[in-house]
């Protein structure tokens, strides 16, 4: 029997490894609410074999952009099939903040067109032929993980929610419909999240009797997550290492939990 020289050897199981990986395929898919049509975010690893569970990541208030697909990609690089779905409507991305505004008031003010938005996109990631639709789950950040908890609260199939830095309030707390478990990543200083709508949304997640966790970062921010807030706390959105690290470990292991 021959003996390969250990390099080799190594350099051999190296690649496959590699293979073993595949590599991250991504699509960009057009899908319709209605007569709206929308465009979502497809990744997921080719050499995943069978059918594997989905989960869906809802945008920031900038809409499907670099940042949400970049997210989506390192979901599909931990074994899930990745949708990142789209709210707002094909070539609808806002280019400021002030865009951004006007563009997320409509879903927050329209509860009903918002769910109706997340369920389309829901809906399309069930038609792919190797996702397993009895293990979807949902995520979002921001303007997204407060869709993301709106999905929960339309008593979506889902194993499971998680909000990054996301908004809490709603029109239309549910006391029964809640079938989702529910990870909540907040930063203690969020301007934007003060604490009487964290402690509302506490008691109503108390009220409904769900199975809800809630993590929250001292010294971060809202945005937390993303490098592209920058790094002064003071201006109410900014990016925070430590934060964003744990809210990811703590993500990952809410899925490994669910699924």
């Amino acid at each position: 029997m021959k003996i390969l020289p250990y390099i080799l050897v190594i350099g051999l199981g190296v690649f496959a490894q590699s293979l073993a990986k595949g590599a991250i395929v991504t699509k960009t898919i057009e899908y319709k609410d209605g007569n709206t049509v929308l465009e979502g975010y497809l990744a997921y690893d080719d050499a995943k074999k069978g059918k594997m569970p989905a989960i869906l990541i809802v945008h920031e208030w900038t809409g499907v952009g670099p940042y949400v697909k970049r997210r989506a990609e390192q979901i599909a690089g931990l074994g899930y099939v990745a949708f990142a779905i789209d709210i707002y409507g094909k070539g609808v991305r806002p280019a400021n903040d002030e865009e951004a505004g006007k563009q997320a008031a409509i879903y927050r003010g329209d509860r009903q067109l918002m769910r109706r938005r997340a369920l389309a996109g829901m809906e399309e990631v069930k038609k792919l032929e190797f996702v397993d639709q009895s293990r979807l789950a949902a995520m979002g950040y921001c303007f997204g993980g407060g869709v993301a908890l709106e999905m929960a609260r339309s008593g979506a199939d889902l194993k499971g929610v998680v909000s990054f830095h996301g908004n809490l309030d709603t029109p239309r707390p549910e006391s029964d419909t809640i079938k989702a478990k529910i990870l909540v990543c907040h930063g203690a200083d969020d301007p934007y999240v003060p604490q009487e709508q964290v402690v509302a949304f506490q008691n109503e997640m108390r009220k409904a009797k769900a199975d809800w966790e809630m993590f929250i970062y001292g010294s971060a921010v809202h945005g937390f997550t993303n490098p592209e807030h920058g790094d002064d706390p003071s201006k109410g959105a900014a990016y925070n290492k430590e934060a964003d690290i744990r809210s990811w470990e703590a993500m990952k292991q809410f899925f490994k939990e669910i699924f």
